[in-house]
């Protein structure tokens, strides 16, 4: 399989990777304001997003992010849901998925949508994570969002698809 993770042409002196690590800490942060981590969890990806994300989003996204801003208010919004057991590099969203028993119909479901659906999906598997306290790999979350080259996306569907039904097997 090819590296699935995907790369932002905005800036490729920094990697999906790095940059999610960046904000999800700093939204994860005792001294990031209550009050902005509320406003992000509201947001609402189809609706103009509040002043605080556009704040957030020249300080803290990579150049050009505004090509992509649906993507980006689902993937902060998802981010401060999770607050603050969002990003873990070691739970692969897929394991994650199925050690919690999220359904095979609704998995089928997230990686099938596109868009403004995938982005309501993806903020539904963002709640049921949350519900249970569970960090996973947000890169493949983000990935799902912000990639664009089909292949690239095939292969990240695989790798979730692969580390899910893995886990699977080891829970029968």
């Amino acid at each position: 399989m090819q590296n699935s993770q995907p790369e932002l042409v905005e800036n490729p002196d920094e990697s999906l990777a790095t940059i999610i690590g960046r904000i999800s800490g700093l939204i994860a942060s005792d001294n990031f304001p209550n009050s902005d981590r509320a406003a992000l969890k509201r947001m609402n990806p189809k609706q103009e997003p509040p002043l605080g994300f556009y704040r957030f989003a020249l300080r803290h996204l990579p150049p050009n992010w505004q090509h992509r801003r649906r993507a980006w208010q689902a993937i902060l919004s998802g981010m401060a849901l999770m607050s603050p057991h969002i990003h873990s590099l070691k739970q692969p969203l897929g394991r994650v998925l199925a050690e919690e028993h999220y359904s095979e119909a609704r998995l089928e479901r997230l990686l099938a949508a596109e868009d403004e659906t995938q982005h309501a999906l993806i903020l539904r598997a963002v709640r049921f994570l949350a519900a249970k306290k569970r960090p996973v790999d947000w890169t493949h979350i983000a990935g799902l969002l912000l990639t664009t080259d089909a292949q690239k996306r095939e292969d990240l569907h695989l790798r979730i698809a692969t580390d899910y039904y893995k886990n699977l097997k080891e829970k029968e």
